[in-house]
């Protein structure tokens, strides 16, 4: 059985940092990309990050280069690293899996990933 659990989630304050991270247990996923989601209060699913097996990134217009996404295919694990948080990116946050082997054009879709995470939880606030 597919299972993808997130740590690193808590409180933060403006301008700090956080880490996040998910491990893929169940059938290996070093081949698929891995990625995350985020959902604010009252907004809707919003594309964060996604990474290939062979590290190629995107990133979400949401990340403004302050998010780092990196990958370790051996412990099927991703982590994403979190700089000058600000309140805006308070947000339950979800790590996802494609079961295609490749970064697809709708990368930035939730549609596009099969294996979602139950999520954890960022607050940002002073």
């Amino acid at each position: 059985q597919v299972q993808l659990v997130e740590s690193g989630g808590g409180l933060v304050q403006p301008g700090g940092s956080l880490t996040l991270s998910c491990t893929a247990s169940g059938p290996a996923f070093s081949e698929n990309p891995m990625g995350w989601f985020r959902q604010g209060p009252g907004k809707e699913r919003e594309f964060v990050s996604v990474i290939s097996r062979y590290g190629g990134k995107f990133y979400g217009d949401c990340t403004k280069g302050r998010f780092t996404l990196t990958r370790d295919n051996a412990r099927n694990t991703v982590h994403l690293q979190m700089d000058s948080l600000t309140p805006d990116d308070t947000a339950v946050y979800y790590c996802v899996v494609d079961q295609r082997s490749y970064v697809g054009n709708d990368y930035s879709n939730p549609s596009a990933y099969t294996y979602w995470g139950q999520g954890t939880q960022v607050t940002v606030s002073s």
